[in-house]
């Protein structure tokens, strides 16, 4: 016998063998009226390969939304109309290097290469899928595609009702969330803001103003050129050794943090080139190494270190710390890199603080006994601002696990949601499956037309509440089945919903049984 090879020409059962997992490999136990389903069963692959705007054409603002596999919502905006897409709505964006899934229900383009649109079956809830979606455990390809991966995975199907008990409890869950994850970014984003206050006080003299008043102290500075404070102002190399394998600890200017010098980045300089480094700028245990290059342009550190380093793209500030506390300077150019890399990045090029500038860079110069004053109470209050912002990033990464633990839960049918009298998604999916196949049937005799009393039909909204509510007028007084419902049109979303309607208006109500009957 030829085997078939069209999926119209399959029977139910051919098809429900091609979309269901079998049993011997079920990832894990689900729910018994559920099942699990292949991947590539579950939605139609809608993404139009000729309709996909490149970012480099994306308005920064527009008619329409482009939604790409970045990771916010939306990439972009275009007034191109031929570039929407013109599907039926809501779908799943799927980036095939990045892994991010979106829900998408407003009109929207595609994006630049690497968007998948992906539209659920009608024996899924979009919302439920989503999820579903986001709880499988497709592995980091790098930039490489991971859509050639859906073929070897599988995702639960659970049954309709219980399918949107799931998502209102989720995204129940979920709002609790995102409300302290809203507060925790809140004091992460907020950090510098504080910090830039905090510093600003210290260095206008209100930090220490109730002390100067218990040491009948005035408040006087003298505003210094850096070079003045310090011996010697140099900077790195210039003609760029390579690294080698072995020799002195070689700093880079990503290596230099506000927290401190990363002398561990397995970088090393050849003693004869360090040495004509060394000779030239000797850094030594507390001066500041200043980058003076690139982005991070007027980040600077301490160098809290005994042994010998080689250094690149940053300067050296040799202070002369019999007038100035080391850390009173460091800090105050840690309240003005803000400042410094405006000044240099004025028409567009890269940023670069010249020794020149660096050297007449003025400095607040106070009283000694008043900087180690300073000094100390900033040291505490920046510690405090930092604890609580890794602490908030701890919250916010926190409450990432919590999501992915709940999806876990959710499609494993453990959230305590589902029925196990409801009919299984086996016969939902075999349903929607079968109804695509041609079948003849006898010619049907003649019904009664049902009429819906005009006070009930003034309050229907649709044809999917007429159809239930004449489902329920011919079957009264006996009360209606859920499947006998959902038998009434393909289109099983748009029953839920009407459902919800119908009782949100009073005009049905549901039995202990699950049966709906007419309340008027």
């Amino acid at each position: 016998m030829a085997k078939k090879t069209k999926d119209s020409n399959l029977s139910i059962e051919e098809r429900l063998e091609q979309a269901l997992i079998p049993n011997w490999d079920e990832p894990y136990k689900l729910p018994d009226n559920w099942c699990w389903l292949k991947l590539l069963s579950a939605f139609e692959n809608c993404t139009d390969s000729k309709k996909k705007i490149q970012q480099k054409d994306y308005l920064e603002s527009g008619l329409w939304s482009v939604v790409d596999q970045g990771q916010s919502l939306v990439g972009g905006y275009t007034n191109d109309e031929t570039m929407l897409y013109n599907g039926n709505l809501p779908v799943i964006i799927f980036g095939d290097h990045t892994r991010c899934v979106k829900y998408i229900d407003f009109n929207f383009a595609q994006g630049a290469d690497g968007v998948k649109v992906l539209r659920p079956k009608s024996f899924y809830n979009p919302k439920f899928f989503f999820y579903a979606l986001q709880n499988v455990d497709i592995p980091n390809l790098g930039y490489r595609r991971h859509f050639p991966l859906f073929d070897k995975f599988s995702i639960p199907l659970a049954p309709l009702e219980e399918q949107q008990r799931i998502v209102e409890h989720v995204e129940s869950l979920f709002a609790k969330l995102d409300e302290a994850k809203e507060k925790a970014q809140e004091v992460v984003d907020g950090y510098e803001s504080r910090k830039a206050a905090i510093l600003h006080k210290a260095f206008s003299g209100e930090l220490t103003k109730k002390w100067r008043k218990e040491k009948c102290m005035d408040f006087s500075k003298l505003d210094i050129p850096l070079i003045d404070i310090c011996s010697k102002i140099t900077d790195g190399f210039h003609n760029s050794p390579k690294p080698v394998e072995q020799g002195v600890p070689y700093i880079m200017a990503g290596d230099v943090q506000e927290d401190g010098i990363n002398f561990n980045n397995g970088l090393y300089m050849d003693e004869k080139n360090h040495r004509e480094l060394y000779n030239k700028a000797y850094p030594q245990k507390g001066d500041i190494l200043m980058v003076n290059i690139g982005a991070s342009t007027g980040r600077a550190a301490l160098i809290d270190v005994d042994f010998e380093f080689s250094f690149k793209n940053c300067a050296i500030l040799k202070l002369q710390k019999d007038k100035v506390n080391p850390k009173y300077v460091l800090y105050y150019l840690w309240s003005q890199k803000e400042r410094l890399l405006k000044e240099v990045t004025q028409g567009g090029a890269q940023p670069f603080l010249s020794l020149k500038i660096i050297k007449n860079i003025n400095i607040p110069v106070i009283e000694y006994i008043e900087q180690c004053e300073i000094v100390r109470i900033l040291e505490n209050l920046l510690l405090n601002e930092k604890t609580a912002a890794e602490a908030a990033e701890k919250v916010i990464e926190q409450i990432e696990t919590m999501k992915k633990a709940i999806l876990a839960r959710a499609f494993r049918g453990e959230l305590g949601t589902n029925d196990p009298s409801e009919e299984s998604a086996v016969e939902l999916l075999k349903e929607v499956l079968g109804g695509d196949v041609a079948v003849q049937t006898p010619a049907k005799k003649p019904t009664k037309r049902i009429l819906i009393p005009s006070d009930i039909k003034e309050l229907l909204s649709n044809i999917r509440e007429e159809e239930i509510i004449k489902l329920l007028l011919k079957s009264a007084p006996q009360p209606v089945s859920i499947q006998a419902i959902m038998a009434l049109s393909s289109k099983k979303f748009e029953l839920m919903d009407a459902l919800r309607s119908l009782e949100k208006k009073q005009l049905i109500t549901k039995n202990e049984s699950g049966e709906y009957s007419l309340t008027r």
